[in-house]
């Protein structure tokens, strides 16, 4: 019980950080603000995060809190292929609306130089496990190709939305991420399918 008090905590924290990151910027967010809005305390802010700063690598979470939110509402008979495409329509939906150009810019560039954890890429998020239980799926339901791991094509999936967020960063957001992605994500991973190999 207090794990999930703990997680539940750190998700408000979260929340609340990149939702004033968005509105009035990170510059001008300051700690009281996050613990204000998120309605924790400032022991609670600093046992999870050592400062503002620290918070930007916390977008991971902020992903994965969509896709939890997101799980209840695939409808279970839906084509795998087809629930990975929605899912993907909803993230960058929420990216493109929520989150900062310039922080997501700069969670990618520290990522790239961290030589601690690179929280995108840590294979026990709930962001991974969902994408890999959907091709599981598709593999026994003989949607997604059964020649290639799952781990494989997981993998591939998330390099794929990596690229794509990277490119609309390095564009500074001059077009719409959702309907790129909606034309590109298909595109990129049609070979997913059974029938395309």
């Amino acid at each position: 019980m207090q794990k999930k008090s703990k997680n539940t905590t750190k998700k408000k924290i979260v929340s609340a950080a990149w939702k004033l990151f968005y509105d009035q910027g990170y510059d001008h967010t300051t700690i009281d603000d996050i613990i204000a809005l998120s309605g924790t305390s400032k022991g609670s802010f600093y046992h999870y995060f050592n400062g503002k700063d620290a918070l930007l690598s916390s977008l991971s979470f902020l992903f994965d809190e969509k896709y939890e939110e997101l799980l209840p509402q695939l409808d279970p008979e839906m084509d795998a292929f087809d629930k990975l495409m929605y899912l993907n329509g909803e993230l960058f939906t929420m990216v493109e609306n929520t989150v900062p150009i310039d922080l997501l810019a700069s969670l990618y560039s520290t990522q790239l130089i961290t030589k601690g954890e690179k929280h995108l890429l840590d294979r026990n998020r709930i962001y991974y496990r969902l994408l890999r239980q959907i091709v599981i799926e598709g593999q026994e339901r003989g949607q997604i190709r059964a020649d290639l791991t799952s781990n494989d094509l997981t993998r591939a999936y998330a390099m794929c939305e990596r690229a794509l967020l990277y490119d609309w960063c390095i564009c500074n957001g001059e077009y719409s991420l959702k309907t790129h992605a909606r034309q590109m994500m298909p595109l990129l991973l049609g070979y997913m399918r059974a029938d395309q190999k």
